[in-house]
């Protein structure tokens, strides 16, 4: 084989990881595509080959990089080439973002931090496409003890228990709680159920000394505050 052949048949992408991550450590990711910062995800996951066309389906399938990192392992793993490797790698990064972002809201009022605790909620659950109905519980200074996951519904419905909410408030020895929701549709707007539901947490907790401080609702980029709109 000649020399002008071999340099024919190399792989078109070879130099290509190089390349991209030259690229990253230049501007650590400023004016890169999200397509690239995808590749540079997936070349852990995937040692050798082209990722550029994964990385672009991935983007396709979920529409945007935070939809795609938010999105279940069951989801991944159903686009073609998105193996164990590449869906672990893909949900370590939301992980630690949310560790990351979690970190913003621990060791001081939340009141302090309310726009870090936004985008901790909006980061976990705002593209959910599933009710989820989580806690924050405070201490007397309304530092965070504690964020659970309280129950999980369906698409439009999470059942929520009024004495199980004050029964875990009562064990974490909490002031004072923040509910928290989500809407799969987008929009935060409360349903009358989500009043209903609020008003009920809120005569049972206030029985044994718990504060409401505040239920909100996620809904994708957009959110609903009730203590802000005067329901609590």
């Amino acid at each position: 084989m000649t020399t002008e052949t071999a340099t024919e048949e190399k792989p078109h992408y070879l130099g290509h990881r190089s390349r991209v991550r030259e690229k990253f450590l230049a501007t650590l990711g400023a004016g890169m595509a999200d397509y690239e910062i995808l590749e540079m995800l997936l070349f852990s996951a995937i040692p050798r080959g082209d990722v550029k066309p994964l990385a672009k389906n991935l983007l396709a399938r979920f529409g945007s990089l935070a939809r795609l990192i938010s999105a279940t392992p069951e989801e991944l793993a159903q686009v073609k080439g998105a193996g164990e490797a590449v869906v672990a790698s893909l949900k370590v990064v939301q992980v630690a973002a949310l560790r990351l972002l979690l970190t913003e809201v621990t060791d001081k009022p939340v009141i302090q931090s309310w726009k870090a605790l936004l985008d901790y909620c909006r980061a976990s659950m705002g593209y959910n496409k599933t009710e989820q109905f989580r806690i924050l519980f405070l201490d007397k200074k309304h530092k965070l003890i504690a964020d659970e996951l309280q129950q999980e519904g369906t698409v439009d419905h999470t059942p929520v228990y009024p004495r199980e909410v004050v029964k875990r408030g009562l064990e974490l020895a909490a002031s004072a709680l923040i509910l928290v929701h989500n809407h799969p549709s987008g929009d935060p707007t409360p349903s009358q159920a989500d009043i209903q539901m609020t008003s009920k947490i809120q005569q049972a907790a206030a029985g044994v000394g718990i504060t409401i401080h505040d239920h909100l609702i996620i809904g994708g980029k957009e959110h609903f505050s009730f203590a802000g709109k005067g329901l609590l």
